[in-house]
């Protein structure tokens, strides 16, 4: 949306708040009634998650249900949280089951068997097949309704197929083609079947497929298929047999969970999983706290280092003075190393078998940072201070950036080795450790050059 909508959209959100603080509801329906649907979903980014009810509310049923599937995941959470049970049966009736699979991760536990009660036993097989998989897996986040064809089929008899399930379908515009036993011989898209006769061979028109297995990591799916330009992904099973679809709408909102997720952690926060405005205050400061606490924790290392060196400050006081340009110089380079190389494990570009030739490329970056940082650092503080000050600090420029890029290059790829997040490793770890050892390094440097 442009600035002047965003603009538009804050005042409706404040409007249609005071109207239902006024209790004029009539009002606040009127409001509504002019906006498209995604500006009624950045309307609900706006509001408390109490506001946020009583609007849906206020929407008639069909327009309700794609407010709904537009939402953010945490906000379906919320809002789902607000909302009468049988408001929450009938919606949850009405949802798509891949979408009731990223609604019931939101929701306690507790919460799904009562909605599963409420499905058709032909629903509530499909929702619960899909919640047999792994968590993080594209299992959880495939759609099973599909339409396949297959190789033998003429044209006509395959748009016969698609035509059919039309109103069933996640996506018609990639059919997956199988053989008897569902397994995935190629694809077709419509594009190609609607240029070709009706008495065409869909294997003369399929191509060879991409597929993604059901338990794979569901970032890995996603960013595969996007990588490719795809508009859909088979998903199959261990025996290869076809399980699911993935579209590049569910695609692009794995990938904008996984990114948002990792931004956070690699800030020191926990991911918010709705929109920042209509976050409670008390959200924003759990999501911090524990950062911030693990973080005080782990700055004792570098208070211990400082009264450790105590003396060596006593007899040169002028040290003191460059202890924040180091420190924050050596927290900066390692946050850049471990940036770039979470990024492109995310993208699938190095792995953790790649660290060695990470540990190579980073140490020469880093190296070479220092060498110029080094320079610049020696020439200003000599001419300052004293050019044997100049060589402490164009030295511990050097070793500092040299260290802080090595281990913020490689930390990323122990926390995949490991399986752990690697945006928990980066940026708020890594400037601790940078600090501590960097001081170390520091007065080291300090008492060799300077014989203290």
């Amino acid at each position: 949306m442009t600035p002047t909508q965003l603009q538009h959209i804050s005042e409706s959100a404040d409007a249609v708040s005071e109207l239902i603080g006024a209790g004029d509801l009539a009002g606040a329906s009127e409001l509504l009634t002019p906006l498209a649907v995604p500006e009624v979903v950045e309307l609900f980014d706006r509001l408390s998650i109490e506001h946020a009810a009583i609007v849906y509310r206020l929407l008639a049923k069909g327009r309700a249900l794609e407010v709904f599937e537009a939402l953010s995941p945490g906000a379906r959470g919320e809002l789902v949280g607000a909302l009468r049970n049988v408001e929450v049966a009938a919606l949850f009736a009405e949802m798509d089951p891949d979408d009731r699979v990223w609604l019931l991760d939101e929701l306690p536990a507790s919460v799904a068997p009562k909605l599963l009660r409420g499905l058709t036993r032909q629903e509530r097989g499909l929702t619960a097949g899909m919640l047999g998989y792994p968590q993080a897996s594209i299992g959880r986040r495939m759609s099973p309704e599909f339409v396949t064809t297959h190789s033998d089929s003429t044209v006509g008899e395959a748009f016969a197929r698609v035509r059919g399930a039309l109103d069933s379908a996640e996506t018609v515009y990639t059919v997956p083609v199988t053989d008897a036993g569902r397994r995935v011989v190629g694809v077709v898209s419509l594009r190609d079947l609607l240029a070709a006769d009706d008495d065409v061979r869909v294997g003369d028109l399929m191509r060879d497929a991409l597929v993604a297995d059901v338990t794979e990591d569901a970032e890995v799916s996603a960013r595969r298929m996007t990588d490719f330009g795809l508009l859909a992904l088979p998903i199959v099973d261990s025996e290869e047999r076809l399980v699911g679809i993935l579209t590049i709408d569910d695609a692009a909102r794995i990938l904008k969970e996984e990114e948002s997720e990792d931004a956070a952690r690699q800030g020191g926060v926990e991911p918010l999983r709705r929109p920042y405005l209509s976050t409670p205050i008390t959200r924003l400061v759990r999501s911090r706290v524990v950062w911030l606490l693990v973080l005080a924790v782990g700055a004792t290392l570098t208070v211990q280092v400082l009264d450790h060196f105590e003396a060596t400050l006593a007899q040169m006081t002028v040290l003191a003075l460059f202890v924040p340009l180091l420190i924050g110089t050596g927290g900066n380079t390692g946050n850049q190393a471990a940036t770039t190389v979470t990024r492109s494990l995310a993208l699938g570009e190095v792995a953790p078998r790649d660290v060695r030739k990470v540990l190579s490329r980073e140490i020469r970056v880093g190296f070479s940072l220092g060498m110029l940082l080094g320079m610049l650092g020696f020439g200003i503080a000599g001419l300052v201070y004293d050019w044997h000050i100049g060589l402490v600090i164009g030295l511990t420029l050097l070793a500092v950036c040299t260290v802080a890029a090595t281990i913020g290059g490689i930390m990323p790829l122990a926390a995949r080795a490991i399986r752990v997040d690697p945006a928990v490793f980066s940026n708020p770890f890594i400037t601790t450790f940078v600090d501590a050892t960097g001081l170390i390094i520091y007065f080291l440097i300090a008492r060799a050059v300077l014989g203290i």
